[in-house]
């Protein structure tokens, strides 16, 4: 008689390789838990975002006030390259700039003036929602103003304008933190809010808007950090590709050029220890090649402290202040929160004002005022008590 088949038992190779695929799959999910909870849990490297604020607006601030005696050369009327021009390579390429609404000079010293302020107030953190969109509107229209003047630092600092923008920069650092701090230090004591008991449609409003905030910001922070690494590993690749910077040749090269020469004396300085000329070249392009490799790794302390030095000889030795000062900016994206933490801390405890200001005034002490005598229709019980809560030999107290 014809016998029904019997259900074979699964192999073991293959049930291991099913629960691998379900372990690979459990944990692809508990990954992408996190990386969700990182972009909308928490604002990440709030201070790290401060510190890219200070410094572009300070940086700019700088640039500007050097600028100032030939400000008419470089952006405003009396320019060789007039706003007719401008606006005629505008309409090629799509720039545009608030410069070139007007030829006037008044115009332009107002203009001029607005970039000074918003520079300085962006620096400072005042109303940094608003200051950061007025900032990167200035960087844009000087930017494109005069574009044939402009290096790749002029090209950081317009793309950082733009990301922070995204960023919540004002968090940490600014007077917006500080009127915040002020205005919870107020509640906290008791005094009298201004804020009104909500309804339940404007406390989700609030919250979807702090949401948004955090997705934002996370995401904007996401995009510096991969903007800085793909400049400096693009950076290092091209160098690669260059037989001068193969064979070690190439600085000496750069520190014999009439065009980036304003120490003439010290580049030849320089010049002359070859051996130490080749090691710089070998040694940057690594530095540019590796540090996107690193950032998840102690190492980055040291190959960020290497390329902050290669950055400060680039300004003295190139004459190219601007242009390093943007990229140690940039590199401060990658430093966390407890560096800048300790830094605070660090200048709390040196500064006298800060110290003080800690400390806190001294708490009120209790007047001593003479207790009253009692009345003669009080109870005994009621006596009694006062005569407990009395102090000793005070005022009124029995022998």
């Amino acid at each position: 008689m014809p016998t029904e088949h019997q259900p074979r038992a699964p192999h073991p190779r293959s049930q291991s390789s099913q629960r691998t695929t379900g372990a690979s799959r459990q944990r692809a999910l508990e990954q992408l838990g996190a990386l969700r909870t990182t972009l909308t849990g928490r604002v990440v490297s709030p201070y790290a975002a401060a510190a890219l604020r200070i410094g572009y607006g300070f940086l700019y601030l700088v640039f500007l006030l050097r600028e100032f005696p030939h400000r008419d050369e470089i952006w405003g009327p009396g320019s060789p390259w007039t706003p007719a021009l401008a606006a005629e390579l505008f309409s090629q390429t799509g720039w545009s700039s608030i410069l070139t609404l007007s030829d006037s000079r008044p115009y332009f010293e107002a203009c001029y003036a607005l970039a000074l302020v918003a520079s300085a107030l962006y620096m400072l953190g005042w109303r940094t929602r608003v200051l950061s969109v007025i900032f990167a509107v200035v960087v844009a229209s000087f930017h494109s103003r005069a574009i044939f003047m402009t290096d790749g630092g002029d090209n950081l600092i317009l793309l950082m304008a733009v990301y922070l923008c995204f960023t919540a920069c004002g968090r940490r650092w600014s007077l917006d933190a500080r009127r915040v701090r002020i205005r919870v230090s107020a509640d906290q004591a008791g005094q009298p809010s201004t804020n009104r008991r909500t309804s339940n449609s404007l406390s989700q409003l609030s919250s979807a808007r702090q949401h948004l905030t955090t997705v934002m910001h996370n995401c904007a922070m996401l995009v510096i950090a991969a903007q800085v690494c793909l400049l400096y590993g693009s950076a290092g690749l091209y160098k690669v590709q260059g037989s001068y910077w193969d064979n070690g040749t190439a600085l000496h090269y750069v520190l014999n050029l009439g065009l980036f020469r304003p120490w003439p004396a010290l580049s030849l300085m320089v010049d002359r220890h070859q051996m130490l000329v080749v090691i710089a070249s070998y040694l940057t392009v690594l530095l540019q090649v590796a540090l996107p490799f690193v950032l998840f790794s102690r190492a980055k302390y040291v190959v960020l402290t290497m390329l902050l030095g290669m950055h400060l000889g680039i300004a003295v030795l190139m004459g190219l202040p601007l242009f390093s000062g943007a990229m140690v900016i940039a590199d401060a994206v990658f430093l966390p929160d407890r560096f800048y933490a300790f830094l605070g801390r660090a200048w709390r405890s040196t500064s006298p004002t800060a110290a003080c200001r800690e400390a806190g005034p001294a708490p009120p002490q209790t007047p001593l005022v003479p207790n009253q005598p009692e009345s003669p229709d009080r109870s005994r019980t009621e006596a009694g008590s006062e005569a407990h809560r009395r102090p000793a030999n005070g005022p009124g107290s029995p022998p």
